[in-house]
């Protein structure tokens, strides 16, 4: 059977992962790479033409087609024929929960669906590198792919508070300081720092609740916490991570436990200009696919068992990684870890 990766949007992760996607077909060992595009945009019609160009294919809704066509982009499929041609479907719109229901629950040819970051319930939430050993065969057709900062909390309690797979995590506290917008993005911008609400009695919000629903899938039950502040930049977002262990620990052991994870990348650099740039400049189209890049001189211990420090959240890039992962999960039930090979590069140890 042809295996067909169908991506659901084009946004601010949509359009990186057709891409990623695209531009590693063979390795991958993906036959077909389509997209749809919900409105037709004359601003955006430089970026579909270049997906198109690399080899992606273009569906839209069949109301749409003349639009797109007026607009010189030619479509190549209808959107409900791409979704049943399908093997796998990536929704990366922002409206993944509302449309398992209207349409990825009754379509029987896809073997798995995703959706990323708020679609909260979609299916099983998942981090690459984190709960992989939980992923079941023949049971789990939908998958969440946690957020950008969920990804981070995550990698951070593995690395530093497991042990194997036991935990040692007493209390985790998290202050996500997220960035206003996507640097491709000019709506939505926050004027001045904005602070976020405690929506969740035990969690707080939904960055530490997605991380537990994570380690939930391997029978833990972590005691996390998070709050959120939106700040005036559109470089990175800044985590602030407060760990209690159940035993003491020294800083340098800290630092050696996270050198050990591969998902984790080190840094000397302590401003998110600095380390945005070297994404920039080395990164996959910009992106670190790492899950966190934590700056050494901030990791301290307090009363000798409460880890405390900053890290920088690499945005779409950790999330882009996990749904890759899922996707070649999904398409080679024999084994796809050497396909995943070609991302090494962009998965820094020191940034």
């Amino acid at each position: 059977m042809r295996k067909v990766v169908h991506v659901v949007g084009t946004g601010t992760i949509g359009e990186p992962l057709i891409g990623l996607l695209v531009d590693h077909r063979e390795t991958f060992g993906i036959d077909e790479v389509t997209f749809h595009k919900r409105t037709p945009n004359v601003e955006e019609r430089a970026k579909i033409a270049d997906l198109m160009r690399r080899g992606a294919a273009l569906a839209v809704d069949d109301e749409r087609r003349e639009d797109f066509l007026a607009l010189g982009l030619k479509p190549s499929l209808g959107g409900t024929e791409a979704l049943e041609r399908a093997t796998v479907v990536i929704d990366s719109s922002p409206a993944g929960n509302k449309n398992k229901e209207l349409h990825y629950a009754a379509l029987e040819g896809p073997a798995g669906f995703m959706a990323q970051g708020s679609e909260y319930g979609f299916g099983k939430m998942y981090a690459r590198g984190i709960n992989d050993e939980a992923l079941v065969r023949g049971e789990d057709r939908f998958l969440h792919v946690v957020s950008c900062n969920t990804h981070n909390i995550s990698v951070l309690v593995k690395a530093i508070a497991f042990d194997g797979g036991v935990s040692h995590l007493v209390d985790g506290r998290f202050v996500c300081m997220r960035r206003a917008n996507d640097i491709s993005q000019d709506g939505s911008f926050a004027p001045s720092p904005t602070v976020g609400r405690h929506d969740d009695p035990r969690f707080g919000t939904h960055h530490a609740r997605d991380a537990h629903g994570v380690f939930a899938t391997l029978g833990h039950d972590l005691p996390l916490w998070s709050s959120a502040i939106l700040l005036n930049t559109q470089y990175m977002h800044v985590l602030h991570f407060s760990l209690t262990l159940d035993s003491e620990v020294t800083a340098e052991e800290v630092v050696a436990r996270l050198a050990a994870n591969t998902r984790v990348a080190l840094t000397r650099k302590r401003s998110a200009n600095q380390v945005f740039s070297f994404g920039r400049d080395h990164g996959y189209f910009g992106r670190i696919l790492s899950q966190t890049v934590v700056p050494v001189q901030t990791v301290a211990v307090r009363d000798g068992r409460t880890v405390v420090g900053f890290c920088f959240t690499p945005q779409d890039g950790n999330a882009l990684l996990s749904s890759v992962a899922a996707t070649l999960w999904y398409l080679h039930p024999e084994g796809f870890e050497d396909r995943m090979d070609v991302l090494r590069p962009y998965l820094f140890r020191e940034v």
